[in-house]
């Protein structure tokens, strides 16, 4: 007979078999079956010094490997302390396993001590949850959760186990195969769509790839490249998709929409065929959506059925996996004529390029220009949400799958450093660079303590400007200036809080002294530290494309007049 195990034993044996090589936690009460078993286990805890700040930890380790993520934590209060985190995973597609303690299966509905329907709050913003009440459902509903964590669209799943349940005594053995009756991955997509989107692309005089992090997702680097290269198409990628397609290549526009590239935006307004893969035509990309390549052919692929025709119709669509789509498009596919397209798209490109002025008070851009130098464009860069976001996107161009980790959908503040302790353990081999908001990262900056105990050479780029950069930034162009509750007066000595963490602090004021701080930081590897980076209050992104308008209606620069609010949300 098989020796039999506590509830919480199963629970980490099944996460080991996983090849689970960190839990990312925070104990409480009704957890502690589970977190006495960690001690035996080879599975390495991760103690963190918040729950959101757990959920954001193993979302950044999920995207720099593509493997789920796993969080742990109590019930009530400390289970729905990861709304936040699981909702950024869910919004973006991000596989993660998130166990939480739960009352006794007697007091459930009673209101007991750090009692909470976590199963019902998370439900709008989790892949599948669980509520387990039999104990030897263990084996079953752990293996399912994985699975479903990782195939498909990635994304959150939560396993709530009351304590009984993890306290009980189970075969651990009990091998009870599952099966999701209506849970269906489709792979390789219709062969009539593919001949036919094949078709399109062939005749397309002006056509326009739109990479996104679905792509990034299945692995297509390899087959978009080849597609690319053999059709001689302009590529452009969404926020999440940078990296797929390498930024540095000559037929990369960079990112569409609100604060892309002006090219890209060109490109997409004028182009007769767009192809979106693994993207699913966010509002911040398709603002106004019945101007929105008006004319054009729009192909989808993407995996999820759900995404096709919901933001917009498209005349070809292909359910599946991006990469095994796009090798089956690019092995019949002929090439077009596109040589008087590309020659218009360079023109755009040399005449809108991107730019900011090294002369006068410290730009934002500069530095974050400058770190993609020096670290030539080779480190994993993480960043939170903000001003700082959308120029880390224009100014560090990346080449490589897994190297850019932000919050997109969700867009949530204080994502950036967590995401970035989760992402060093991940990839300790390389340079991680988390770009963060002063805003931002004082919602999390707690979590210092989890990379210094750690000693994970991050390199904390943070960018102060003492406001709420985007916010004021709309307040300024939409608003009158009429500026409420986006100043930060009030921020601490950024270098002396990292010290009184242990973390190294560095600080530069001139735009003489960027690149000489920024070296010396790269070259400390003792444990992260952090660059505060005072930089000019009242700077703008640009281009800008107003929410709810069309890419035709992109901003270049700051306006001479009024200009109306806009229609479209923030």
């Amino acid at each position: 007979m098989q020796k039999l195990r506590t509830g919480g034993e199963a629970i980490i044996d099944i996460i080991h078999e996983q090849g689970v090589e960190y839990i990312f936690g925070y104990p409480g009460g009704n957890v502690i079956p589970m977190f006495d078993a960690l001690i035996e286990s080879p599975i390495k805890l991760i103690l963190t010094r918040h729950e959101q700040g757990a959920t954001h930890m193993a979302d950044g380790f999920a995207r720099a490997t593509g493997k789920p993520g796993v969080v742990m934590v109590t019930s009530g209060p400390g289970a729905v302390n990861t709304i936040t985190g699981i909702m950024t995973a869910h919004m973006d597609s991000a596989p993660m396993v998130v166990i939480c303690g739960q009352s006794n299966t007697p007091n459930l509905g009673m209101d007991a001590f750090q009692e909470a329907d976590v199963s019902g709050i998370s439900f709008p913003v989790v892949k599948h949850s669980y509520l387990i009440k039999d104990p030897q459902d263990i084996p079953r509903i752990m293996r399912e959760a994985f699975y479903l964590a990782n195939t498909g669209r990635p994304g959150p799943v939560l396993v709530d186990v009351p304590k009984n349940v993890s306290s009980a005594k189970i075969d651990p053995y009990f091998n009870d195969e599952f099966h999701l009756p209506g849970y269906g991955i489709p792979h390789e997509g219709d062969s009539d769509d593919i001949e036919k989107a094949a078709d399109y692309l062939e005749k397309a005089l002006r056509p326009v790839l739109m990479v996104g992090h679905g792509a990034v997702i299945s692995g297509a680097e390899k087959s978009i490249r080849y597609l690319v290269e053999k059709m001689n198409i302009p590529v452009t990628n969404t926020l999440l998709g940078k990296g797929c397609f390498p930024e540095t290549h000559e037929l990369n526009l960079g990112m569409p929409g609100m604060h892309g590239t002006a090219y890209a935006n060109k490109a997409i307004a004028e182009c007769d065929l767009i192809m979106s893969i693994g993207s699913r035509w966010d509002d911040r990309i398709a603002g106004k959506v019945e101007d929105f390549c008006q004319g054009a052919i729009k192909i989808h692929i993407d995996i999820d059925p759900a995404e096709i025709n919901k933001v917009l119709q498209v005349d070809c669509a292909i359910v599946g996996d991006a990469r095994q789509i796009v090798e089956s498009i690019a092995s019949i596919a002929r090439p077009g004529d596109t040589a008087e397209w590309l020659k218009q798209v360079s023109r755009w490109k040399r005449n809108f390029p991107l730019k900011y002025k090294k002369e006068g008070k410290l730009k934002a851009q500069h530095a974050i220009d400058e770190m993609y130098r020096l670290t030539g464009g080779k480190a994993v860069v993480v960043t939170d949400v903000g001003q700082h976001q959308m120029w880390a996107s224009q100014f560090y161009k990346i080449d490589h799958r897994f190297h850019w980790i932000t919050s997109g959908g969700a867009g949530t503040m204080g994502f950036g450093l967590p995401a970035s302790i989760g992402a060093q353990l991940a990839q300790p081999d390389k340079t991680v660079v988390a770009i963060i908001g002063d805003g931002g990262f004082q919602m999390t900056m707690y979590e210092l303590a989890t990379a210094v105990l750690h000693k994970l050479p991050i390199k904390i780029l943070l960018i102060n400007n003492n406001y709420l950069g985007m916010v004021r930034q709309w307040q300024n162009l939409f608003y009158d200036n009429r500026l409420s509750g986006v100043d930060l007066e009030g921020n601490p000595n950024f270098v002396k809080l990292a010290e009184s963490y242990g973390c190294k602090g560095f600080r530069i004021k001139r735009s003489a002294d960027v690149r000489r701080v920024l070296k010396n930081a790269l070259e400390y590897n003792d444990g992260p530290c952090l660059i505060d980076v005072e930089v000019e209050k009242e700077e703008n992104v640009f281009p800008m494309v107003p929410a709810g308008a069309s890419l035709r209606e992109m901003i270049l620069e700051p306006p001479k007049k009024k200009l109306a609010k806009p229609t479209g949300g923030a």
